[in-house]
């Protein structure tokens, strides 16, 4: 792969425009339809997607007589052109608001917490008093979730506390999360009260993705990531449980309030529990609505606490 200088604030070549087709040629791999939904004949869209590619000097699409297809730095392109289109959208809708009563969009990275119900319950009141703030929610990992604050694509972050907070501003929220495994009914694990780090030791292993380098959990297992057998990784719990329920192996996760056919959650053993955090980025002007919800966030869960 070419290493790729993307440098998208100099010139005046490159837009959001041209941005913007090159993720619709993306999405529909075809040029013909891509040029259809953007209103430009197909030569139009053509000439646009070859001068991005000769002014990045890298080849973003394999071609032929039917369709395209993004090459590897293709798919590099278009994450950062995703993040980009966003932003841009989020400052028009923004700076556009004629009206003085707060509005905009909030956008937050979440884990799969119990702490969301809080959360959730806080945004509910504090839309009730901003009728035109709305959120996006993203449900991933805390890697991910930790990139995208840094680049800005995200305005909070819930997280678990384990994670180097120190280059954030956050408060941390009460409830606790608790550790533990979903098993399959049938396994003998789930006529257990607790699992230990034995119990587990050979089994086939599910663990949630950039979660296992916590210090509580791989201190847990007592053995390095290449030691245990770990047949997959997982981002979302559902997916652990449809896992579990087939018998690939036991799911390493956090408690849910959520049940799942022939699955039972069994806590881990001396496994410390784990606060949530919300976080945002150190030194960073965030928008009104954005300032506003933290202000409002802390003042909420103060009161309950």
């Amino acid at each position: 792969m070419n290493y790729i200088c993307y440098d998208f604030y100099e010139g005046d070549d490159m837009d959001i425009r041209v941005l913007e087709y090159f993720l619709m040629a993306a999405r529909e791999e075809n040029i013909t339809k891509a040029a259809g939904f953007l209103h430009v004949t197909q030569p139009t869209l053509s000439r646009q997607l070859m001068q991005l590619e000769e002014e990045l000097g890298v080849k973003l699409f394999n071609r032929s007589n039917h369709s395209i297809v993004l090459t590897d730095d293709g798919l590099l392109f278009k994450r950062r052109a995703q993040e980009i289109v966003s932003l841009a959208d989020r400052a028009k809708q923004e700076l556009s608001k004629g009206s003085k009563e707060l509005s905009g969009v909030i956008v937050i990275g979440a884990g799969e917490f119990q702490s969301m119900e809080l959360i959730s319950r806080v945004m509910s009141d504090f839309q009730k008093e901003n009728p035109l703030v709305t959120f996006d929610i993203y449900s991933t990992n805390s890697p991910y979730i930790k990139d995208r604050i840094e680049s800005g694509v995200f305005d909070i972050g819930l997280l678990l506390d384990y994670v180097d907070i120190s280059k954030y501003e956050y408060f941390r929220l009460p409830q606790k999360e608790e550790w533990g495994f979903l098993v399959h009914e049938d396994s003998s694990l789930a006529l257990k009260d607790f699992v230990t780090p034995r119990d587990v030791e050979g089994q086939p292993l599910i663990l949630s993705r950039g979660n296992f380098n916590s210090s509580d959990l791989s201190d847990w297992f007592h053995k390095s990531y290449s030691e245990l057998n770990i047949v997959s990784t997982y981002d979302l719990m559902y997916n652990a449980a449809v896992m579990v329920k087939n018998k690939m192996g036991v799911a390493g996760c956090i408690k849910l309030n959520c049940v799942y056919e022939k699955v039972k959650f069994i806590p881990a053993q001396h496994l410390m529990e784990n606060n949530t955090v919300l976080v945002w980025k150190k030194t960073f002007s965030q928008s009104p609505a954005v300032s506003s919800f933290i202000e409002f966030a802390k003042k909420y869960i103060n009161q309950i606490t």
